[in-house]
């Protein structure tokens, strides 16, 4: 039986100090316009998906790159990385088995900003990638875009039945710094529990 894992600590390291400048509001504002290349390999151990990229994210073109943001923090408290990355550093996300991806490409201040059909159209793209790809697992973070996504309206945060090809699907929370649902240690809990998933 495999032991509980403990989420890690959590400190920011001198990696922090060395963030790149924010974009500017212009940046922002022609920032809708833009997309975020995947970080994807074939046949990670997971596959996460963001529900879209926010604004700050496609000025930067790094992945959950907002301040505020607690996906990279969750990551390392609960040990898929053996320290806090910066978003810029998201490519080294391959080397460990891991990639990142989105339900839907458009770039919005607010995921609530898009439509039902966009998530079913980004939801059914969105599987035949992983099958296509065959990570162990696809990750989605966020369980409301889920619901719409793949038309689910009783999904909770966990394993799926639904697969795409051999691939497992698992709700995490979104790491928004604006889902006061969940604290830093409980997101990292809720990481952890899919990480002793892709261990077992």
């Amino acid at each position: 039986m495999a032991s509980p894992v403990r989420p890690r600590p959590y400190r920011w390291d001198v990696a922090d100090t060395l963030r790149p400048a924010r974009p500017t509001p212009a940046e922002l504002a022609a920032a809708r316009q833009l997309t975020i290349p995947d970080v994807v390999a074939p046949r990670l151990g997971v596959l996460f998906s963001g529900i879209n990229p926010g604004l700050y994210s496609a000025a930067t073109g790094h992945h959950f790159a907002r301040p505020g943001n607690r996906f990279w923090p969750a990551l390392y408290r609960s040990g898929f990385t053996p320290r806090l990355l910066r978003p810029d550093e998201q490519d080294q996300l391959l080397g460990l088995g891991l990639g990142i991806t989105n339900i839907v490409d458009r770039a919005t201040a607010r995921a609530d900003e898009l439509t039902a059909d966009e998530l079913r159209e980004g939801g059914r793209a969105l599987l035949a990638k992983a099958a296509r790809l065959a990570p162990r697992w696809l990750a989605v973070v966020g369980v409301t875009a889920y619901r719409t996504a793949f038309g689910e309206p009783r999904a909770a945060v966990g394993p799926q039945e639904l697969t795409a090809g051999q691939t497992r699907l698992w709700i995490l929370p979104n790491p928004s710094g604006l889902n006061a649902h969940w604290t830093p240690a409980t997101l990292a809990r809720a990481f952890a529990e899919l990480r002793k998933a892709v261990d077992a």
